[in-house]
């Protein structure tokens, strides 16, 4: 697969130069798939810093980005997941990822666990066209329902999801625990079967 369109780019977005690969490119590239899990533990260990939303109190170690990315390729290589890196250049600026459910009754249906944007180029398209990037694997992987789940802060998130098609299902409400803070937990997804 080529690497994602970024087609509908504006003065004002990253999006322009975006390069957006899958796993199976990713690998073909030996200087970016060396450097690509200390790469995304930056991006995952800032945002947590700052406060984001991405299931980590605390910043993730390097073992347990690497030991993740890991499982991730390795489903991805089984049509049980997709990964997705976007580089501006040779610099990882967002990554996201899917898996198909485990339990055999929905493995027709994935999980959209992760989306990871560097905030140094939030709100300027990467994170609209890695979930576009996913949604196409998603469909050309037969999945009939993505969802996710969010917390309820995450508005820009959200509203992203929103764009993109997906549809609010559930909420449990201070459901999120982040020291004496409590958040929503919001539920979404896209029936995939709609689309085809």
């Amino acid at each position: 697969m080529d690497p994602a369109p970024t087609s509908g780019a504006t003065a004002g977005d990253a999006t322009a130069d975006l390069v957006v690969l899958d796993a199976r490119q990713l690998a073909a590239d030996p200087g970016r798939a060396a450097a690509f899990a200390a790469s995304a533990r930056r991006i995952l260990a800032d945002l947590v810093a700052g406060g984001a939303a991405l299931g980590w109190v605390e910043p993730p170690s390097q073992d347990e980005v690497a030991g993740l990315l890991a499982r991730v390729a390795s489903e991805a290589r089984a049509s049980d997941a997709s990964l997705r890196a976007a580089y501006l250049g040779r610099r990882l600026v967002g990554l996201g990822y899917w898996r198909r459910y485990a339990r055999p009754t929905h493995r027709p249906h994935a999980d959209l666990e992760k989306l990871a944007v560097d905030s140094a180029v939030q709100g300027r398209g990467v994170g609209h066209v890695l979930t576009a990037a996913l949604i196409a694997d998603a469909e050309e992987a037969g999945v009939e329902v993505l969802t996710l789940d969010a917390r309820g802060d995450n508005t820009g998130a959200l509203s992203l999801y929103r764009s993109l098609g997906f549809s609010e299902y559930g909420r449990l409400p201070d459901f999120v625990a982040v020291g004496e803070r409590r958040y929503d937990k919001v539920f979404q997804m896209l029936d995939l079967r709609r689309r085809r």
